[in-house]
């Protein structure tokens, strides 16, 4: 009800476009969650003029049967039938209510819905809400870090019991499927991502399909995964060698990227710019001479998605505040020779505090597997 009534008095006030609002509808499915508690797909909310709340279901949902944290004065109702849209629905009730205007989350609507809005009632004044929802959930409560706590921890589980595992002669596409059977084993409602397994000439690469190629003595492998509790996502990547002891390249190259990560994890303080925590990652790289291996930013926010809000990039504006959640993901990729890749979340906090609290604690010395 609190975030429900913050958002309110926000659009109130006025919104990014078109000045105050009577109403506001909310389609983006984690922002009806956030909004909610409630896991609610296709479904749209409405703050309405009378100030009520209202959560409008398909009618294929069925009643609603509870999941996340309690909710408290909201109303919710169920088309009728099938071929409604909840979000037409929803501003028809807008309108009953009284409503003049309406905010509506243009980044998420698609142009037919928006058009189908427009139709339905054309003396209803559209205006854009921007991302409004989004950033209100960049700082996160108390229950939040207790679940992205709780996410961090069953992930770490799943991937310390792979370590303790036989990997030679398994595929990538076998061990990604096994971590993410093993986050469900240990209370997670599923994966928060698709998981990424790289082994030799792949390993490193942020964003490898897992394939059929199978692990061999001396490659490096590296992993990136994470869990979903309650809605809420975080993210581990780490990598390891297989067999004896790693050559001289493999060292170095493992070396360079966790001094990059720890410089980066070291500046998350609240007050600095998000364009900084990048660079005092990303000039490490460039010293050595990878100034391009880093890709487009850092890191980013985590919560009811992965990539949310902040971005840690060069073109980023904005500070970090304490309580925000976000990872820090250096990586090199040697093409034909393969490279490394190391992912932590950790929430920022204040020096005074002990600075940025690390939520994944798999170890990450370079491990002879």
């Amino acid at each position: 009800m609190a975030r429900r009534s913050l958002l309110r008095e926000r659009c109130s006030a006025s919104t990014a476009q078109g000045g105050p609002v009577d109403a506001v509808l909310v389609t983006r499915p984690a922002n009806v969650r956030y909004l909610t508690g409630r896991p609610a797909p296709g479904s749209a909310l409405l703050l309405g003029p009378d100030g009520t709340d209202t959560l409008v279901a398909p009618a294929t949902d069925g009643p609603y049967s509870g999941g996340g944290h309690a909710v408290d004065e909201l109303r919710t109702c169920q088309l009728a039938g099938e071929e409604g849209d909840t979000a037409v629905a929803a501003a028809q009730l807008a309108v009953s209510a009284g409503a003049d205007s309406l905010a509506v989350e243009e980044h998420d609507l698609t142009v037919a819905r928006h058009r189908a809005i427009a139709a339905d009632r054309p003396g209803l004044r559209l205006t854009g809400l921007a991302c409004a929802v989004e950033q209100q959930r960049v700082v996160k409560d108390d229950e939040e870090l207790s679940a992205l706590r709780i996410a961090a921890e069953i992930t770490d589980q799943a991937l310390g019991e792979l370590l303790e595992s036989i990997l030679v002669g398994r595929t990538e596409r076998h061990l990604a499927l096994e971590l993410e059977r093993r986050l469900i084993d240990h209370g997670a409602e599923g994966p928060a991502f698709a998981t990424t397994v790289g082994t030799g000439q792949n390993s490193g690469l942020a964003r490898h399909v897992p394939t059929d190629r199978r692990v061999e003595e001396g490659d490096f492998l590296s992993v990136r995964l994470g869990a979903r509790y309650r809605g809420y996502r975080c993210q581990i990547g780490r990598t390891f060698v297989i067999g004896t002891a790693p050559d001289d390249w493999q060292i170095e190259l493992y070396d360079l990227v966790f001094a990059a990560q720890r410089a980066g994890r070291e500046a998350l303080l609240p007050g600095i710019s998000c364009r900084d925590v990048d660079r005092a990652t990303r000039q490490v790289l460039d010293a050595a001479g990878y100034a391009e291996a880093l890709g487009t930013s850092t890191g980013h926010g985590v919560g009811l998605e992965i990539g949310e809000d902040p971005r840690l990039s060069p073109a980023a504006m904005g500070k970090l505040d304490a309580c925000v959640p976000v990872t820090v993901e250096p990586g090199v990729h040697l093409p034909g020779r393969g490279g490394v890749r190391i992912d932590d979340t950790l929430v920022v906090r204040p020096a005074a505090d002990g600075g940025p609290e690390l939520l994944t604690i798999t170890t990450k010395e370079l491990l002879a597997l």
